[in-house]
Order: C-alpha cells, then sequence, then structure tokens
C-alpha cells in the first residue's frame, strides 16, 4: 500500500495520475495548504521541502531495505513509481535517458513557470504587472518548447504514452484556465485532448476534486501559501 499524500492541484495530479495509471493500491491522505498541513512535523519528516505531493511506500522492493520508503518531489516520485510497476518507462536507454530529459525539464521549467504564473494571475494584490508579464512570457515560451516536441509525434518520447507526458501533462491541462489559449500551439492542443481521454487521467485529476477551492479562505491561510521564510520550516516554528 502506498501512502498519497495530496492535495487536488497540478503538482498532486502528477502523482495521483500514475498511480491510476500504474493500478497500484493507495490510501490518501489529504495535505490541506490552505490550513497549513504542509508544515505538520510528521509531514516535514516525509517531504523536508513542506510541500506535497509526496508518497509512502509501506511494500516496497527488498533493495530498499523493507522499511516504509518516503519520497518527495513529483519527479522522483513518478520515477520511483515507474520503476516499481515496470510501465511508463522505456526500456531502451536512448529513450530513458529522453525521459529523464523531459522530467528534469518539466520540474525546472513548465513546472515553475506555470506556478508562478498562476500566482499572479489567481492570487496576487496590487499591480505586479512586471511580475505577471515575465511569468506569462516564460510559460508562453515553455509551450513552444512542448508545440514543437511535438511536431510529428503523439507523445513527448518514443512511440508511447510515458511518464514524461504524465509529468507534463497537469500544468497544460491549466492553461486555458490561467488566460493561455492554446490555439496558437496546435501540437499541444491535440497532445493536451489525448491525454485527457485516458480513464486513469480522468480519475486522477478527479481524486478529492471536493477539496478544490479558490482564493484562501483567510488572511491567515495567505500567510501561510504566499509569505513563507526560512523560520516557516524550523523545529520550532508554530
Amino acid at each position: 500500500m502506498i501512502d498519497l499524500y495530496y492535495w487536488p492541484t497540478p503538482n498532486g495530479w502528477k502523482v495521483s495520475i500514475m498511480l491510476e495509471e500504474c493500478g497500484l493500491d493507495y490510501r490518501l491522505v489529504p495535505v490541506d495548504i490552505n490550513a497549513g498541513d504542509q508544515f505538520a512535523p510528521a509531514f516535514l519528516a516525509i517531504s523536508p521541502n513542506n510541500r506535497m505531493p509526496a508518497i509512502v511506500d509501506h511494500d516496497p522492493a527488498p533493495a530498499y531495505g523493507g522499511e516504509p520508503l518516503p519520497i518527495f518531489e513529483s519527479g522522483a516520485i513518478l520515477r520511483y513509481l515507474a520503476e516499481k510497476s515496470g510501465q511508463f518507462m522505456p526500456t531502451s536507454p536512448r529513450l530513458a535517458k529522453e525521459i529523464d530529459e523531459w522530467l528534469f525539464w518539466q520540474v525546472g521549467n513548465l513546472g515553475p513557470m506555470g506556478g508562478q504564473m498562476s500566482h499572479f494571475v489567481n492570487y496576487a494584490r496590487g499591480d505586479h504587472a512586471y511580475a505577471l508579464s515575465r511569468y506569462r512570457g516564460e510559460y508562453h515560451r515553455c509551450l513552444g518548447v512542448l508545440e514543437r516536441r511535438l511536431a510529428g509525434r503523439d507523445w513527448l518520447v518514443g512511440e508511447c504514452y510515458s511518464v514524461a507526458d504524465i509529468i507534463n501533462w497537469p500544468w497544460v491541462l491549466i492553461a486555458k484556465a490561467m488566460g493561455q489559449p492554446l490555439d496558437d500551439f496546435p501540437n499541444v492542443a491535440a497532445w493536451r485532448a489525448r491525454v485527457k481521454d485516458r480513464p486513469a487521467v480522468q480519475r486522477g485529476v478527479d481524486l478529492g476534486k471536493e477539496m478544490r477551492g479558490g482564493q484562501p479562505k483567510s488572511e491567515a491561510a495567505r500567510a501561510r501559501l504566499f509569505n513563507q521564510t526560512a523560520d516557516t520550516v524550523r523545529p520550532d516554528a508554530d
């Protein structure tokens, strides 16, 4: 059994989709980021970056020592689940290399740029025109990278749907909701639709949909989400 520490966001969907695609048994452990669950000492012991998603595999392979295995960071989690299930990861060393490139690209480019754009579109107060322009431009650039990659191909790596598609797709799913239409990116739009048609993807996105909310419901919740410093994760922090 795998414990999935999760909240219904694009980063959370990466792992819920992967678990559904792999058919692995898991138990949902909600991490209410508005309530500050991500700063609980028990969660920090699993995810020292105080971010979900994270997992704990209670039945890892013997090579991992047999004890429950915590994993944080979505790229590491997806890589581990691909290894555990033997799915969505090509055996060819050349293609495996390409998978790693697109995993690292997502966690270093598309994800952070989309996340910052989402913040300034949906949550920031006041005049943040420069910041919004900066992150809109970077998100647009990332969509252009995907558009070129998907020219003449259905999937990001090789001939088959893979972990590379799973990790990148959630931050493209929300493009229109962030005010970025895909009209100029027909290859991306077609790929987005192909992935969205998969039943496991639909189940992964629907997981915990009743927990979704809009703006943080209090000033304290806003402070927890948007005003973090090193003091936030000190052992003696409130």
